[in-house]
């Protein structure tokens, strides 16, 4: 058997004339599952997520000063959309929401970061 023989050409998947992902001939029930069985290696690999409802900046002194009840002004306006981050990089932005008496976070935009 020849080197060549056993050596399939692979797609290009960032090139724009590339098939979907969806018509591999699999039902979109088989395909989920497929696609969950391929990331099951790194379902148990830790990250950092972190919701930033807004920031501010002030002086070490002032810093100390802060005590239980103390307002912080931050940089954001009421109703205004949070950044998610995993790993400190921004992936989405969303909603503060109230879900059986805690709190939580629903994405409404997905950020497509850039590749360096």
């Amino acid at each position: 058997m020849a080197d060549n023989d056993s050596q399939v050409p692979l797609p290009d998947l960032n090139s724009t004339d590339a098939p979907p992902l969806g018509d591999v001939g699999y039902s979109d029930d088989e395909q989920v599952s497929r696609i969950a069985a391929d990331l099951e290696a790194v379902f148990d690999v830790p990250v950092q997520v972190s919701a930033v409802l807004g920031r501010s900046k002030m002086d070490v002194g002032e810093l100390l000063k802060l005590g239980p009840g103390t307002v912080l002004e931050l940089d954001r306006k009421v109703g205004e959309a949070i950044d998610i981050y995993v790993n400190n990089r921004l992936v989405a932005r969303g909603e503060v929401v109230l879900v059986e008496d805690k709190l939580g976070v629903t994405m409404t935009e997905i950020i497509k970061a850039e590749r360096a």
